[in-house]
């Protein structure tokens, strides 16, 4: 059973950095794609960020490209996002997102992480 598991979330203000993390356990192969969501107040949930967990490209969300950057920790089993230069906009839920290979939809979902982005 695929279990994810996001951390470093919290309350920043524009400009400011934060780096989340997403503790993963239960993958059966390297060929799974991972990737990061947010959902808004409001709002439905989006598409941020996505990397196959064995390497290779990554791909981005527009409203975020240049400023987050997804990477991986095999030895460590742990997804990050940095995210930099962070704007009110970007408050959201974040979540980490698995999926087996590299088409379909994301079947496995943490709980996700509150990030706030004061003004």
């Amino acid at each position: 059973q695929v279990q994810l598991v996001e951390s470093g979330g919290g309350l920043v203000q524009a400009g400011d950095s934060l780096r989340l993390s997403c503790a993963v356990s239960g993958l059966t192969s390297s060929s799974y794609t991972m990737g990061w969501f947010r959902q808004a107040p409001g709002k439905e949930r989006e598409f941020v960020a996505a990397i196959s967990w064995s390497g290779g490209p990554t791909f981005y969300a527009d409203s975020v490209k240049g400023r987050f950057t997804i990477s991986r920790d095999n030895a460590k089993n742990t997804l990050f996002l940095q995210m930099n230069s962070l704007k009110p906009e970007d408050t959201a839920v974040y979540y980490c997102a698995a999926k087996f290979g590299g088409t379909g939809k994301y079947y496995y979902w943490g709980q996700g992480t509150q990030v706030t982005v004061s003004s």
